[in-house]
């Protein structure tokens, strides 16, 4: 595959480099310094080779492995996945110092910190307060340069979709630590939600052409897959992400890429490698509850329909999301639970109300809520606006598809396209994003191209919704065998 290079590595390559070669020592040099001199010290010297002289290192007993405090407080300040027993314990820590010293800024950063990262895990918005409080107090005490405040504060405005705080954090971050690689990702993180893939490419560039320790390597290859992923290099991407979950130095951390590589593997329809990845997992990290979403969308699709409610409501059991919620909904209706189905919606909606209560943008889950299952012109109104504020490409496909439902398809193609076509932005090749572009063009009676459209969800995943999969198959009977002859005039 021609895909250019990112720093010194390829897409598909690992980023995992050969050791260092060690610096030689400088004893050794002043003994070959001795060795010339004359014989009897060169005897002397000789003895003093490496082998001879690490006898006490060798026996030095080795350091103890860090506990669940250290662990957690490594994980939160660069931004990798920590387990959530340790970020308890770390939050009950910090608590207990910033009482103990309420002008230790460093102190109060790292416990806005652990908020966040908590809130991530458990989908417990009432986190993000208590966060934005914390990392508040610490920038107060030390002012404006304070790097760890300020990456806290970038890590808490993507927690809450807030892409454009998040992006003005970020690169006040960068600009004070510009060697630090854990600035890097979450700057990405905000260009990506505000649909600068250009920007998110080149700071990716400067992230891989850092020099990073052999711990962090996990962390830079799973952002670097995020980016490939986007750009629809998708075989890059999993193999980035592999290598990350092999070199992962902690069991929440390897069941965080665990689950992603199982992502990977869900959207391309590949079930078998998806199940495996999510149940590793989950094996790795029992509170891992975006394996435990993604099992159950698995479970779904391979018509495992009762082992995939007991999934769903375990996995919600554990973090009460609102976008899942919204799946489960789905999963009853495609079956004909009625009833059940709209007792999820309408949890579904309490729970992004709930959560948007504590300042996260949840107009994306509200806007496909009201347009597949409440007022379709309620969702163009919030997704419009949503639009408006941060462009990203899931944004675009579900205003495009919003209109559709209200009856504006030639506007709705307009973002079917920017969602779907990689000149505006849309490599990431997915299967929902195609089917809603080919039933708003089957609506405009643009039938090659809504047909291509349709095929082309269905290869990538036969079984992508319970809901829409179906109704992709049934437009592509109406639509019929392409003709022989002439391709249609829309076709190219």
């Amino acid at each position: 595959m021609a895909n250019r290079q990112y720093g010194d590595s390829q897409p598909g390559t690992s980023l995992v480099a050969e050791p260092t070669p060690r610096r030689p020592r400088r004893w050794l040099g002043r003994a070959l310094l001795t060795v010339v001199a004359g014989g009897a010290a060169a005897g002397a010297a000789l003895t003093l080779l490496p082998q001879e002289v690490p006898q006490r290192a060798r026996h030095r007993p080795p350091a103890p492995a860090p506990g669940p405090q250290a662990r957690a407080l490594t994980a939160v300040t660069t931004g990798v996945p920590a387990a959530l027993p340790d970020l308890t314990e770390l939050i009950t820590r910090q608590e207990s110092g910033v009482r103990a010293r309420p002008a230790d800024a460093r102190a109060w950063a790292v416990l806005g910190a652990a908020y966040v990262a908590r809130a991530r895990r458990t989908a417990d918005a009432a986190d993000l307060p208590r966060a934005e409080r914390a990392l508040g107090t610490s920038l107060k005490v030390r002012g404006t340069k304070n790097a760890e405040a300020l990456a806290g504060l970038t890590a808490l405005a993507n927690a809450r979709r807030d892409f454009p705080t998040a992006k003005r954090y970020g690169e006040q971050a960068l600009k004070l630590t510009p060697k630090r690689w854990s600035a890097y990702p979450p700057l990405i993180d905000a260009y990506n939600g505000l649909g600068d893939y250009t920007a998110a490419r080149n700071t990716l560039d400067r992230l891989m052409a850092l020099r990073t320790a052999p711990a962090d390597r996990p962390a830079v290859m799973a952002r670097a897959s995020a980016v490939y992923r986007d750009r629809g290099w998708r075989e890059d991407a999993a193999a980035q992400l592999a290598d990350a979950a092999a070199a992962a130095g902690t069991p929440a951390e390897q069941a965080a890429y665990r689950a992603g590589v199982g992502q990977l593997a869900w959207e391309r329809g590949e079930l078998p490698e998806a199940l495996r990845q999510f149940t590793e997992a989950l094996r790795l990290d029992p509170a891992e509850a975006t394996a435990g979403v993604g099992k159950a969308r698995t479970l779904a699709a391979q018509g495992r329909t009762a082992d995939a409610l007991t999934a769903y409501r375990t996995a919600l059991s554990k973090r009460p999301d609102a976008g899942a919620t919204l799946e489960l909904a789905e999963l009853y209706e495609s079956v004909n639970r009625t009833q059940d189905a709209e007792t999820q919606y309408g949890l579904a909606g309490e729970r992004a109300e709930r959560s948007a209560a504590d300042g996260v943008d949840e107009e994306l889950v509200l806007g496909r809520l009201e347009a597949d299952h409440g007022d379709p012109q309620e969702a163009v109104t919030r997704l419009r606006a949503e639009y408006g504020r941060q462009p990203g490409i899931e944004v675009a496909d579900a205003l495009g598809w919003a209109l559709h439902r209200t009856g504006q398809d030639e506007e709705a193609l307009t973002f079917a396209t920017t969602a779907t076509d990689k000149a505006k932005g849309g490599g990431v090749r997915s299967a929902l994003h195609a089917f809603h572009r080919g039933m708003i063009e089957f609506e405009l009676e643009r039938y090659g191209s809504a047909r291509r459209h349709l095929q082309d969800a269905l290869l990538v995943n036969p079984a992508f919704s319970p809901l829409w999969a179906p109704e992709a198959r049934a437009a592509l009977t109406e639509l019929g065998d392409a003709e022989d002859g002439s391709l249609p005039a829309d076709a190219l």
